[in-house]
C-alpha cells in the first residue's frame, strides 16, 4: 500500500543528479568510488545505520518526460521494496512538465511494483505486502490540484490491475458466464449498467455470425453490455474481443500457441478495467462497453473452414480459417454498438492478429482507422498514457484482399498485410460514417517478457489511454 503526503518531510532522501553533474555534497567520495556519474535510472542505494538513509537517482541529459518519471519511480520503488524502507522524502525538481501528471506518473511508477499474479500456494514465492509512506513536495502546484490528480491516478491503476488479473486468469476460471459475472460485481455499485444477455436472447438479437464461433463450446455465449451515462455528451462505444479461450477451432493451433490462449479475451479486459475507472472517478462521460464473449472450440457443433455464415448487418461471411474467429464476434458486436445501441463513435480493442507482432513487435500496438481526426485523438491519449501505437494504412486495395468469390467477405486473406485486412474485415461492419478506430493489442496486451515497468504476461494496455482519452486531466 502506498501512502502519499504532500509538503511534508521525512525518511529516505532521495536524490536527482544529472549525468555528470558536478555534485558538491558530502557524498561526493562515495558516489565517485561507486563510479556513479548520473546516466538515466542508475540508482544507487546508501544506507546509514543511525539517521536517515540516502538513494540517488540518475536522469541523464536529456530532457525528462512523463514515461521517464514512470521508469524511475518503477525502479526506486523497487530498491526501497529490496532494502525494506517504508518510508521515503521526495523533493521533486523542476521538470518543465505538469505538476499534477508528474506526481500521477511517479505515484503509477511505484504501484506498478506492487503488481504480482500467481498461483503459487507457497508464501516464499509471493511478494509480500509492503506499505510505503511517500512525503512528497512537488516544485509547484497548489495541493489540492495535486491531491485530484493522485486519487484519479490510483482508480486508473486499480483498472489496470483488474485488466492485467482477468487476462492473466485461466480458462478454467474465467469463461463467458464467469466474466459477466466479474463485470456486474465490479461494475453495478458504481453506477454502471450491466446488462448481460444469454444465448436465446443473442439469437433474438440476431448475433448469427458470433453465435456461429460459440456453436461448438460447453460454456455457452454471453453478451456484456455495460452503459456508463454521466453526461449528455457524444455516445462512445468500446468494443473488447472476449474470446475467453480460443483452440482455433478446426485450423486447430499449435499445443505451443494453445497455452496461453486464456488471453485471447484482452480486449474485454482493458473494456472492463477502463469502465471501471472511469466509473470510480465519477467521469463526465457517455460510454457503452460491449463483448461477445465465447470460446471457439472444436466439436460436432463447431463451425467448419469454408463455412458461409450469417451476420447480424446482413453480410455473408466466407469462414476461410476457424483461428480468425475474433473478428467474426466483432462485426456482430460493432454493428450492435453502432446501429442497436446509437454510438456515435466507437474504439474497438482486440489480440487480434499474429501479424501484428510479425510488424511491431511487443513495442506498438497496431491501428486501423477510417477518421484522422479521432486517431490522432486517441494517439494524443497513448502518447500521454505511455503507450505506443501506430497506424496501418487504411486502403482501398487492402479492403480488396477480404473478397469472397462464394460470400459479401472472407475472414482471412491469409499472410499478406494480415493486421490490415483483420482490421478492415472488423471495419466493414462499422455503421457508415461512424468515427472508429481499430487496435490490434495482440502483441502488447500479453508480452513474453518483462520491460521496464510493464510485467511479463498480461499488461492492462490502454486502459490509461482510454481514460487519457474519454476523461483528460488539465494542470
Amino acid at each position: 500500500m502506498i501512502k502519499f503526503n504532500l509538503y511534508k518531510e521525512g525518511g529516505l532522501k532521495v536524490h536527482f543528479i544529472k549525468k555528470n553533474e558536478d555534485i558538491n555534497s558530502e557524498f561526493k567520495k562515495f558516489l565517485e568510488s561507486k563510479k556513479f556519474d548520473g546516466q538515466f535510472n542508475e540508482i544507487l542505494y546508501l544506507p546509514i545505520i543511525e539517521g536517515d538513509s540516502h538513494v540517488f537517482i540518475g536522469l541523464g541529459d536529456d530532457e525528462i518526460d512523463l514515461e521517464d518519471i514512470r521508469n524511475i519511480f518503477f525502479k526506486l520503488g523497487n530498491t526501497l521494496r529490496k532494502n525494506e524502507e517504508h518510508e521515503v522524502e521526495i523533493k521533486m525538481p523542476e521538470f518543465n512538465i505538469c505538476n499534477r501528471k508528474t506526481i500521477m506518473a511517479a505515484y503509477e511508477g511505484l504501484r506498478h511494483g506492487e503488481y504480482e499474479f500467481t498461483k503459487k500456494t507457497d508464501v516464499k514465492h509471493k511478494k509480500e505486502d509492503f506499505e510505503l509512506t511517500v512525503n512528497y513536495s512537488a516544485f509547484k502546484g497548489p495541493e489540492e490540484k495535486l491531491r485530484e490528480g493522485l486519487n484519479k491516478m490510483e482508480n486508473i491503476m486499480d483498472g489496470v490491475f483488474l485488466a492485467r488479473n482477468l487476462v492473466n486468469e485461466r480458462a478454467n476460471v474465467i469463461y463467458p458466464e464467469s466474466l459477466a459475472n466479474i463485470a456486474v460485481e465490479k461494475l453495478e455499485n458504481l453506477g454502471v449498467n450491466v446488462c448481460v444477455y444469454e444465448e436465446d436472447e443473442i439469437e433474438k438479437i440476431g448475433m448469427k455470425a458470433f453465435l456461429k464461433v460459440a456453436a461448438g463450446a460447453t460454456n455457452r455465449p454471453r453478451l456484456i453490455v455495460m452503459e456508463y451515462k454521466n453526461s449528455d455528451a457524444e455516445k462512445i462505444a468500446l468494443v473488447g474481443k472476449g474470446l475467453t479461450y480460443d483452440s482455433g477451432g478446426y485450423n486447430i493451433k499449435s499445443p505451443s500457441g494453445m497455452n496461453y490462449m486464456h488471453c485471447d479475451m484482452g480486449g474485454a479486459g482493458t473494456v472492463i478495467g477502463t469502465m471501471y475507472a472511469l466509473a470510480k472517478n465519477k467521469a463526465k462521460v457517455n460510454v457503452v462497453g460491449v463483448i461477445a464473449a465465447c470460446e471457439n472450440m472444436i466439436s460436432g457443433t463447431s463451425y467448419k473452414s469454408g463455412d458461409v455464415i450469417d451476420s447480424m448487418k446482413g453480410l455473408t461471411i466466407e469462414v476461410a480459417n476457424t483461428d480468425a474467429e475474433g473478428r467474426i464476434t466483432l462485426a456482430d458486436a460493432v454493428h450492435y454498438a453502432t446501429n442497436d445501441l446509437g454510438a456515435e463513435k466507437i474504439i474497438d480493442l482486440a489480440t487480434l492478429t499474429g501479424a501484428v507482432t510479425i510488424a511491431l513487435g511487443e513495442v506498438y500496438t497496431g491501428a486501423v482507422t477510417n477518421d484522422e481526426d479521432f486517431y490522432r485523438e486517441v494517439l494524443e491519449a497513448a502518447k500521454l498514457s505511455g503507450e505506443k501505437i501506430w497506424a496501418f494504412p487504411y486502403d482501398e486495395d487492402f479492403k480488396k484482399l477480404n473478397n469472397s468469390e462464394v460470400a459479401d467477405i472472407k475472414n482471412t486473406s491469409g499472410r499478406d498485410a494480415g493486421s490490415v485486412t483483420a482490421g478492415l474485415f472488423v471495419g466493414e461492419f462499422v455503421k457508415e460514417n461512424t468515427p472508429w478506430v481499430h487496435l490490434d493489442i495482440a502483441a502488447t496486451a500479453y508480452r513474453n517478457k518483462a520491460k521496464g515497468y510493464l510485467p511479463k504476461n498480461a499488461t492492462g494496455i490502454h486502459v490509461k489511454t482510454l481514460n487519457n482519452l474519454l476523461d483528460p486531466i488539465d494542470c
